[in-house]
């Protein structure tokens, strides 16, 4: 594409494993077909974005990240029906709509999920982004690239929301908050009346006990070793709080549910807190699994003590949800105040991307959100 058909934007471009986000002047080209131009009014950061900068996935850098984004749709391409200039949006991950999975309601375990999100381009390998010299950025991470005042999406990621929704609020319903609360209502499907814990009180843990409450469970407890955490999992939701660091949580589950959790949701990434979070189920309990660690992370567990008491350990991505109908619900339940997912949000200038990861990776923000400049 000519670089006169390209638009100037303003990136935070990660260039080296582990070093900090470099603010620059980029370039995106016009959307191709089936492509949407979002203008980013803010973008949350996630945890995600944060072990691929550090190449816990084998994202290719130079790299735009940045998943969690909404904004407003400036064009689209050829063939876009879902949307039209002038929409608010959140983005959401990327799926190909053609697989069994996606077919089948799943477009979170879509067959090509890894290359379509992590691939660092579209899938025939072309990007729609550069640098000032016009060497190429990778770009469309989980499908949008949204660290940028400008990110290309699809027409099948993008999710269109009301246009008196609290837009710069909203983008981390598209990754860690639709996570949470997907796998409590959609992946385990948590009835009214079970006992549930999470093991981790981030962002995707306090989604998943606000979901929790919403789904009737009786009892909901908050693992984690930062007192402020669990105290504030107590407001969202929580009718018990554990600190691991303190006192053993496998032993305090099942005295607080007579025998064990139904279900368990472990977001730490840590194998020694999966084997936790299975050890503290019930007879036929389900343990869900969002935490991501590194490639090639292996667990150990109890193999009869998984297979006599009949438990399950579940893999789910995304909250196993399909973002056009999931987020708009999970907006409801905030309009009506019963899914408060603003708690958990500190707002920061885009230009200070480094000081919201730091603030994200000490804990000391639950979940940061990146302000667009107009």
């Amino acid at each position: 594409m000519m670089m006169t058909e390209m638009r100037e934007i303003t990136a935070a471009v990660a260039r080296e494993q582990g070093a900090p986000f470099a603010i620059e002047t980029a370039k995106i080209a016009a959307p191709g077909p089936g492509e949407v131009l979002v203008r980013i009014v803010a973008v949350g950061v996630c945890h995600t974005d944060i072990i691929v900068r550090d190449q816990y996935y084998p994202v290719p850098l130079p790299a735009v990240l940045g998943h969690e984004g909404s904004g407003v749709v400036e064009a689209i391409g050829a063939g876009v029906a879902a949307v039209a200039p002038g929409d608010h949006v959140v983005l959401s991950f990327a799926s190909c709509g053609v697989c069994n999975p996606c077919l089948s309601g799943h477009p979170a375990h879509c067959a090509d999920f890894f290359g379509l999100n992590f691939g660092g381009g579209r899938k025939d390998g072309s990007t729609a982004t550069c640098d000032a010299h016009g060497h190429v950025l990778h770009d469309h991470f989980f499908g949008q690239s949204s660290f940028g005042s400008f990110a290309i999406a699809q027409e099948r990621n993008v999710v269109k929301v009301a246009k008196d929704a609290p837009l710069e609020l909203l983008g981390p319903l598209g990754c860690g908050i639709q996570t949470g609360a997907g796998a409590v209502l959609r992946a385990m499907k948590v009835p009214a009346g079970a006992g549930f814990a999470a093991f981790g009180s981030g962002a995707v843990g306090l989604s998943a006990i606000m979901a929790a409450r919403v789904a009737g469970a009786a009892k909901i407890i908050a693992v984690d070793v930062t007192p402020s955490r669990l105290e504030l999992a107590l407001e969202l939701g929580a009718t018990h709080v554990v600190n691991s660091r303190e006192t053993d949580p496998v032993a305090a589950i099942q005295e607080i549910t007579g025998g064990g959790a139904d279900f368990t949701l472990e977001s730490s990434g840590r194998p020694e807190v999966l084997r936790q979070a299975i050890d503290a189920l019930t007879i036929l309990g389900t343990c869900g699994i969002v935490g991501a660690p590194k490639l090639g992370t292996e667990a150990k567990f109890d193999v009869n003590m998984v297979m006599v008491p009949g438990k399950r350990i579940m893999g789910i991505v995304e909250g196993d949800a399909v973002p056009q109908v999931f987020i708009p619900e999970l907006i409801a339940l905030h309009g009506q105040g019963r899914f408060p997912f603003d708690r958990l949000v500190k707002f920061y200038d885009f230009a200070d991307i480094n000081q919201a990861v730091s603030d994200s990776e000490s804990g000391k923000t639950i979940k940061p959100i990146l302000r667009l400049p107009a």
